[in-house]
C-alpha cells in the first residue's frame, strides 16, 4: 500500500475489498491451502446438507403416508418404528451439522485472521505455521462466540415477550386488526434492525480475539466501540456477503436441489454443484479477509497508532502457552509494503 497508515480511516467499501483482494493475489497458495483444508469441507457442508436433509424427509414423509393406511396393523406397528428411527436419524444429522459448521466456522475465522495479521507484520508464515496455531485462537473465539449467542438469545427473548405483549394488549383493548399489523411491523423491523447491529459487532469481534487480548465480552464491547463511525461500512459489508451467499444458496437449491424439476441432469446438477460450492468458498474467504481489514480500517479511523512489533509479539505466543499481551493498545502498520 502507497497510503500512511492513518490514511486507513478513509478506505471505503471498495478500498477494503480491493485491499482483500491484493492480500489473495500476493499470498494465493498459502489461502488456497487453508480454503481446501477449513473452507471447503464448510461450504461443502453448507449446501450440501439440503441433499441429505431432503433424503431423509421424502423417507419420512413416504412413511407418514403408508403409516396413515396400515394404522393399528402389524405393518403400521413396523412403519411407527422406522419413522421413529428416520427422525432420530434426522435429529441427529442435523446437530451434527450444525456442531461441524459451528466448529469449522471459527476454525476458519482463526486461520484466516491470523494469517492476515502475521502478512501486515512481516512475520515468516507458513500453512504448517498457521494450522499449528488455530486450536489456540479457536478456544478464544468459541468464548466470543458463547457471549455472542448469549446476548441475541437474551435479545430474542425480548422480542418475543414484546410480541406476547402485543398481542395481549391487543385482545384486551379490542383493537383492530390494522393496528395489529402496524406493531408487529414496526417490532419486526426493530428487532431486524438489533440483529443486523449485533451480528456486525460479533463479526469484528471475532477478529479482535485473534488479534488483542481480548475475547468473550470484553471483545463485544471493543468492538462495538470500534465500529462508532464506520457502522454503514459494517452494514455494506454483510449486506455484500449475504447478498452473494444468498445467490449462491438459492441456484443451489434451483439447479442442484431441485434440477429435475427444471430439466438439469444428474451430470449437469453435479457441476453445477462443484462450481457452486467453490464460489461460496470464494465468498467466505473474501468475507474472512475484508473483515480483518475493516479492523485495521476502524483502527486507524479512532486514531489508535499502529505497532508491528507489539502485534508480531501477541501472534507469537500462540506458538507457546498462550499469555494475554500486557499492551492495551495492538496496533498495526498498513499491508502495501509486504505485498
Amino acid at each position: 500500500m502507497d497510503r500512511e497508515p492513518e490514511d486507513l480511516q478513509f478506505l471505503g467499501i471498495a478500498g477494503i475489498v480491493g485491499e482483500a483482494l491484493k492480500i489473495l493475489r500476493s499470498f494465493a497458495k498459502l489461502l488456497g491451502a487453508l480454503t481446501l483444508t477449513l473452507i471447503l469441507p464448510l461450504c461443502f457442508a453448507i449446501l450440501g446438507h439440503h441433499l441429505v436433509s431432503k433424503y431423509l424427509l421424502n423417507e419420512i414423509h413416504w412413511n407418514e403416508m403408508f403409516y396413515q393406511v396400515e394404522a393399528g396393523t402389524p405393518a403400521g406397528k413396523r412403519t411407527m418404528r422406522e419413522l421413529t428411527w428416520e427422525w432420530t436419524e434426522l435429529f441427529a444429522f442435523l446437530a451434527a451439522y450444525e456442531v461441524f459448521v459451528f466448529a469449522f466456522s471459527l476454525l476458519s475465522a482463526a486461520a484466516v485472521v491470523y494469517t492476515v495479521a502475521s502478512i501486515y507484520t512481516g512475520k515468516e508464515i507458513s500453512y504448517g505455521r498457521v494450522l499449528s496455531i488455530v486450536p489456540r485462537v479457536w478456544k478464544r473465539l468459541m468464548v466470543t462466540f458463547l457471549w455472542f449467542f448469549s446476548i441475541g438469545f437474551a435479545y430474542y427473548a425480548a422480542f418475543v415477550s414484546v410480541f406476547v405483549l402485543l398481542i395481549i394488549t391487543v385482545r384486551l383493548n379490542n383493537l383492530n386488526s390494522a393496528l395489529f399489523i402496524f406493531g408487529l411491523i414496526l417490532i419486526t423491523a426493530v428487532f431486524f434492525c438489533g440483529y443486523v447491529y449485533i451480528t456486525m459487532v460479533w463479526h469484528l469481534a471475532c477478529v479482535i480475539s485473534v488479534l488483542e487480548d481480548k475475547y468473550g465480552l470484553g471483545a463485544m464491547r471493543k468492538s462495538k466501540d470500534l465500529i462508532n463511525g464506520n457502522r454503514i461500512t459494517a452494514l455494506l459489508l454483510d449486506i455484500l456477503y449475504l447478498i452473494f451467499a444468498g445467490i449462491i444458496g438459492w441456484f443451489f437449491g434451483y439447479a442442484v436441489l431441485h434440477g429435475h424439476r427444471h430439466g438439469v441432469g444428474s451430470a449437469g446438477r453435479g457441476a453445477y454443484g462443484t462450481v457452486l460450492v467453490g464460489l461460496l468458498c470464494f465468498v467466505h474467504l473474501m468475507g474472512l479477509l475484508t473483515q480483518s481489514v475493516f479492523y485495521f480500517v476502524c483502527k486507524s479511523y479512532h486514531h489508535e497508532s499502529i505497532d508491528k512489533s507489539s502485534l508480531s509479539d501477541h501472534l507469537e505466543v500462540y506458538l507457546g502457552d498462550y499469555e494475554p499481551l500486557k499492551s492495551s493498545n495492538i496496533q498495526l502498520e498498513d499491508l502495501h509494503a509486504s505485498v
